[in-house]
C-alpha cells in the first residue's frame, strides 16, 4: 500500500512519516519547506528520516533514503501542473495532508498565506484524490474550528459555525470542502481536529518551544489571558496513534450519508495553563520570568477534547503532562545545543 504525506518536514508530518516507515508501506513525502520558521528545523527532521539536507533543497527532484522505502519532493500544493505529475506516477492509495500554513495568531497578521496554502492547496488536492480515485484522504483540521464554544467537552456533533479566526475559517472551509468531495466522487475522508500537540521536533512558534527558550535565556515568558487558561495538551505520540488507528478504519458511506469523518485527537483532558509552565519550570530545574498580557485576538481560554468517539476505535491517551513536558524539554537541550 502506497501513501502520500504531505507536510512530511513538517511536526506531525515528520512524526507520522517515521511510524508509517516501521510498517508495510510505501512512503513518498513532499513539502515546500517555507519560511514561516526556520526551515533548519524541517531540514533535520528530513535529515532523521534519512533525506539529507542537499537532497531536500532542490525543488521538484525525488529523493530516496538509504532503505529505498521514503521518496522525498520538495514541492507546493499550488503546483496545479506538477501535483497530478506526482500522483499519476505513484497511483497512492491514501493521502495525509499536513501541508498548511499553521498558527492563528499569524493568520491576523497574514491572511493571504492561508488562503493559498489551506483552501487553494487544498482543493488542488481534493482535485487529485478525485481524478486518481484515492481509496482514503485525511486531512488536518483543528480544535480551532470550535472557536469559543463553551460547552465542553468539544464534541465532533458540536456547531462549528462561529470560527475566531481565519485559521479556523480556513480550517472548518476544509472540512466542507472534503464533505463535497465525499458525497459528490465518493471519496472517503477523515478531518484530524488536533488539540494543542507539543513534543520533541515541536515547532518554534509553539508556546512550550517559547516558553522553552526564554527560561533557558533567563528571559521573562508571555503569559495570555493573565494566565486564565486551559488547554487539551496532547503529546506527539498520542496525536499519531490516533492518526494511525483512522488510517486503518476509514468511513463508510451509509444510505444517504457520505463516507465522511471528522475525529477529534486530543488527550481528552484539559490542563491549566499554569501546570503546563510549571511541569517546564520542573524540568529545567528553574523557575521562569512571568510576564501576563492581556488575551490575544483570536484566542480561546480553554479547549477539550471528546474523544469518546476515537476510543470506541481503538484509541487511548497514553503521555501524561510530566513525561511529555519532559521528552520535550530533553530534545530542546540536545537540538538548541546542536544548532
Amino acid at each position: 500500500m502506497k501513501i502520500l504525506v504531505t507536510g512530511a518536514a513538517g511536526f506531525i508530518g515528520f512524526h507520522l512519516s517515521r511510524l508509517l516507515l516501521t510498517k508495510d508501506f510505501e512512503l513518498v513525502g513532499i513539502d515546500n519547506i517555507n519560511s514561516y520558521y526556520d526551515p533548519n528545523l524541517k531540514y533535520a527532521r528530513l535529515k532523521e528520516l534519512g533525506i539529507t539536507k542537499e537532497k531536500a533543497e532542490l525543488f521538484l527532484k525525488a529523493s530516496k533514503n538509504q532503505q529505498g522505502n521514503f521518496e522525498f519532493i520538495r514541492m507546493d500544493l499550488h503546483d496545479r501542473k506538477a501535483l497530478p505529475l506526482l500522483f499519476e506516477k505513484h497511483s497512492f492509495d491514501i493521502v495525509v495532508n499536513l501541508a498548511a500554513q499553521a498558527g492563528v495568531r499569524y493568520s491576523i497578521e497574514n491572511p493571504e498565506a492561508y488562503i493559498d496554502s489551506n483552501i487553494v492547496g487544498f482543493l488542488n488536492l481534493l482535485e487529485c484524490c478525485r481524478s486518481y480515485k484515492i481509496k482514503h484522504l485525511l486531512y488536518a483540521s483543528s480544535s480551532s474550528v470550535y472557536g469559543a464554544n463553551k460547552k465542553v467537552p468539544f464534541a465532533i456533533s458540536d456547531s462549528v459555525d462561529h470560527p475566531i479566526s481565519l485559521y479556523a475559517a480556513t480550517k472548518k472551509s476544509n472540512e466542507l470542502m472534503a464533505h463535497t468531495y465525499s458525497h459528490l466522487y465518493e471519496i472517503p475522508t477523515t478531518g484530524l481536529r488536533f488539540f494543542t500537540v507539543y513534543g520533541p521536533w515541536g515547532r518554534p512558534d509553539m508556546a512550550i518551544y517559547l516558553f522553552a527558550e526564554a527560561i533557558s535565556n533567563g528571559k521573562p515568558i508571555q503569559i495570555f489571558n493573565h494566565g486564565n487558561m486551559s488547554r487539551d495538551f496532547t503529546y506527539i505520540d498520542d496525536i499519531i496513534h490516533g492518526v494511525e488507528i483512522l488510517i486503518n478504519n476509514p468511513p463508510v458511506k451509509e444510505s444517504e450519508k457520505p463516507a465522511y469523518r471528522v475525529s477529534n485527537i486530543g488527550k481528552g483532558s484539559p490542563q491549566s495553563l499554569g501546570d503546563f509552565i510549571k511541569a517546564i519550570e520542573n524540568s529545567f530545574g528553574r523557575d521562569a520570568v512571568k510576564e501576563y498580557l492581556p488575551m490575544q485576538a483570536g484566542d480561546v481560554p480553554q479547549t477539550w477534547a471528546d474523544v469518546s468517539e476515537l476510543e470506541a476505535l481503538g484509541y487511548k491517551s497514553k503521555t501524561n503532562i510530566e513525561e511529555g513536558v519532559s521528552s520535550f524539554v530533553n530534545w530542546f537541550k540536545e537540538y538548541d545545543k546542536s544548532k
